[in-house]
């Protein structure tokens, strides 16, 4: 991918597919002898793009990254936890300003001490809102970022954090039940989300099956993310399954 191109290509996802699949890789979790491997079966598979990143980042991101982008014509998304987590190896970052919580070193700290590094290693940047939800369990991210999630039966404070996020001009918005979440994002909250802005939405944390994110496509979301559910249990034939339910 060239620069300013990735996001251009993930709208071409979704008027191709209605929806996108997005496999997120940890580099806590990943070994790295295993990455040029995995990345040719999350290819094969029929996935989207891959997400690189934590909340908890305890290992070397450059050579992770490194063995991706030569493993990979997919696009090779940055997932940061602070603006520590950065590297020139990848196409994009989620440039993500954590609204639905009030810490302000999520908001715009993080963000702004980010930024040069962004320019320097030439990464195009993707302005997201991204909201913590309540996922039945307290997740690393919550820990990490000292905010509250939105309550789950809350789907109008979600609908007008997604909308303000739209009006800030923000380009996509992040839902996050969080790794390893008991329970994904609620149908009825995606739907109110859809409904309230024109941006991609993206859905992760919780969704441990295809038919789940089936599910959740129907309710509105454009990009569904798994992580978790494949660390446990990463096979080619279910990333596939859940590329083909997704794109359904």
């Amino acid at each position: 991918m060239t620069l300013s191109s990735v996001i251009k290509y993930l709208h071409e996802i979704i008027e191709k597919h209605k929806a996108g699949y997005l496999v997120l890789i940890d580099p806590d979790v990943c070994e790295i002898e295993k990455c040029a491997k995995l990345a040719c079966e999350i290819e094969r598979s029929g996935a989207d793009a891959i997400l690189l990143g934590g909340s908890l980042l305890t290992k070397d991101l450059q050579p992770i990254a490194i063995d991706l982008k030569a493993s990979t014509s997919l696009p090779i998304i940055l997932f940061p936890g602070d603006s520590m987590h950065l590297t020139p190896h990848a196409d994009a970052v989620l440039y993500m300003s954590l609204i639905s919580g009030r810490n302000p070193n999520y908001l715009i700290g993080e963000q702004v001490k980010a930024a040069p590094l962004i320019q320097q290693y030439n990464l195009e940047p993707i302005p997201t809102g991204y909201m913590l939800i309540e996922g039945g369990n307290r997740t690393t991210v919550e820990f990490m970022s000292g905010t509250v999630p939105i309550p789950r039966n809350k789907p109008d404070i979600a609908g007008t954090h997604a909308l303000a996020a739209q009006y800030l001009g923000m380009k996509m918005v992040y839902l996050e039940a969080g790794s390893g979440a008991e329970l994904p994002v609620p149908d009825d909250m995606i739907s109110k989300v859809n409904s309230q802005i024109e941006i991609p939405l993206i859905v992760g944390g919780g969704i441990r099956s295809p038919e789940i994110a089936a599910q959740k496509v129907n309710a509105g979301a454009d990009f569904i993310v798994t992580g978790n559910v494949l660390e446990e249990n990463c096979s080619y034939e279910l990333m596939k399954q859940f590329a083909d339910a997704v794109h359904g």
